[in-house]
């Protein structure tokens, strides 16, 4: 047989098993077969699969990160906070069980006592900055600055360390310290906006790509269908196309940057008889959301 002939043999073969595996797939989703339900875990195949995936990706993104210094104790302490509002109700800790949302998830979060044994610190920022996703891991970027995701990785250096008795006691001792997210505002001494805060790194995004995210870290894909966004195709609020052609905001306001502004941050203050709630938009990252949303004509 030829050379060429048996080129195309061996590419029509694999055509043709590439389109009955793309059959099959379809077959397999219309028909339902894959038990998505939270009450089942996942095969052991698909469990391992998302496993090894998820660890790859972490590990590849995380691997030009330089660690900064981690070991003072008001670094830790703060961390102690940070965990203590954030992450305790899902991941437990030492003698404190997981919360009861965090026991219906699938898969489980896992107790944070041994991650400094699976994770580079490097990975652990990653992982708190960005979350993960189908895992109910959320992130952080948008909430906390690049100084309290480090904290948090601190903290977790030393969790290892803490029996039962003394991770009660470490945070018992941050009752008085609040780790703040964005839309919790920035009331103590010497503290800093997220927005302004040094390195934070939701500054190294374009204008477009933080907008986007902010949109989708504050939940409005939810409700709204947003060009450039994916999501669900939902119909609970109106779709946001051609928004910046609109004359009217939710047919109360003139159509302008500030009011958009002030409609994204607080709407039932504009109309008291809407379902949108007011999700703790910060005002700097209402400007950028309503940038966005401004262009799209």
């Amino acid at each position: 047989m030829p050379g060429s002939v048996r080129m195309k043999t061996v590419l029509a073969t694999l055509l043709i098993a590439a389109l009955l595996a793309l059959a099959g797939m379809a077959v397999f989703i219309a028909g339902g077969f894959y038990d998505i339900s939270a009450t089942e875990p996942h095969t052991p195949p698909v469990h391992a699969l998302l496993e090894a995936t998820m660890r790859r990706s972490v590990k590849v993104r995380a691997a030009d990160i330089v660690t900064p210094p981690l070991g003072d104790a008001a670094t830790v302490e703060r961390g102690a906070a940070c965990y203590r509002d954030h992450c305790l109700q899902c991941h437990g800790g030492p003698g404190v069980p997981h919360g009861d949302i965090a026991k219906g998830l699938q898969p489980l979060p896992d107790p944070l006592a041994g991650a400094v044994r699976q994770w580079r610190p490097r990975e652990l920022y990653w992982i708190v900055r960005h979350g993960i996703k189908m895992s109910g891991m959320p992130a952080w970027e948008t909430r906390l600055p690049d100084a309290d995701l480090w904290a948090v990785v601190a903290f977790l250096d030393r969790l290892p360390e803490l029996s039962p008795a003394a991770f009660t006691e470490t945070l018992a001792a941050t009752r008085g310290a609040r780790c703040l997210s964005a839309s919790q505002g920035c009331e103590s001494p010497g503290c800093r906006p997220i927005e302004t805060a040094d390195t934070h790194p939701l500054q190294h995004r374009d204008a477009q790509e933080r907008a986007k995210l902010l949109l989708r870290q504050y939940a409005c894909p939810a409700c709204h269908m947003i060009p450039g966004i994916v999501g669900a195709q939902t119909h609970v609020g109106p779709p946001l196309a051609g928004l910046g052609r609109r004359e009217r905001i939710a047919g109360k306001l003139p159509n302008d940057a500030d009011n958009l502004v002030r409609w994204i941050r607080s709407p039932q203050s504009v109309d008291p008889s809407t379902a949108m709630p007011d999700m703790g938009v910060t005002e700097a990252h209402a400007r950028q959301m309503a940038a966005y949303l401004e262009s799209l004509r």
